[in-house]
């Protein structure tokens, strides 16, 4: 993706010679092997600690991170290539940011529902996805706060650099770039969104992996633009951690 800078100047963008499939496809897999044997390594340590297992999985979606930034530094790209831009913003912009984040919210919440409702129907009754994991947040407002900071870092800006932005990215570069490799890759990273939840049940897997593929659309249709994304993903996440927290607090 061509830079701002570039697209300014009106000067043509560099083409980036083409990747080879197979390394390409080696990367992904080596990124969710090296992400399960840290978890398997590490969790042992964390005994039956709920703070320690939340903060384990927080390390490997950090471990996951560098592993992407070391990635770029090694194909010659940065962030930018994903969608993530670090440079200075107009007003304007940011509240166009802003608005588009909260359409994103909306729709993606849509998306959640949807998955509820297509659980509800085959199982019946929906079930209650298993938080015990934030236990630790009884009676201990600092720990609410510290969490929700870490939620904000992991899994609102982590979880769509990770999923939305190179899963996408790598799975369409394997399928050549074309409209139909974008597609199965937003559904097949919908699906591994989905799956990485699996402590929330089957019904939290079904919420999440819709959600996932509401967001994975409108990373595409926004031209890939991943702060909106980022915005609307930590809207999503104040609301759960408040839930949780108000629930554990009666």
């Amino acid at each position: 993706m061509a830079s701002n800078e570039t697209a300014l100047s009106g000067k043509q963008p560099v083409k980036r010679p083409s990747r080879n499939r197979w390394l390409t496809g080696a990367e992904i897999v080596f990124l969710f092997l090296i992400a399960l044997a840290f978890i398997k390594l590490v969790l042992p340590f964390a005994g039956d600690n709920p703070l320690y297992l939340q903060m384990v999985l927080w390390a490997a979606n950090i471990f996951i991170l560098i592993y992407i930034w070391l990635g770029l530094k090694f194909r010659g790209e940065n962030w930018g290539d994903l969608g993530l831009t670090f440079h200075a913003t107009t007003w304007k912009n940011g509240i166009r940011t802003f608005l588009l984040s909260l359409l994103v919210f909306v729709l993606a919440m849509v998306g959640f529902l949807f998955g509820s409702v297509i659980m509800a129907n085959i199982t019946g009754i929906p079930e209650q996805a298993d938080m015990s994991g934030y236990e630790f947040l009884r009676d201990n407002i600092w720990l609410f706060l510290l969490t929700l900071g870490g939620v904000y870092i992991v899994s609102s800006f982590g979880e769509e650099v990770i999923y939305r932005a190179f899963l996408i990215n790598r799975i369409s570069e394997i399928g050549g770039d074309t409209r139909t490799a974008s597609v199965i890759a937003i559904v097949i990273s919908s699906i591994i969104f989905g799956l990485i939840h699996y402590e929330w049940g089957p019904m939290g897997m079904v919420q999440t992996g819709f959600m996932g593929l509401v967001l994975g659309i409108c990373y595409i249709k926004l031209k890939k633009r991943l702060w909106i994304l980022i915005l609307a993903h930590a809207y999503m996440d104040t609301i759960l951690i408040a839930q949780i927290y108000l629930a554990s607090n009666p």
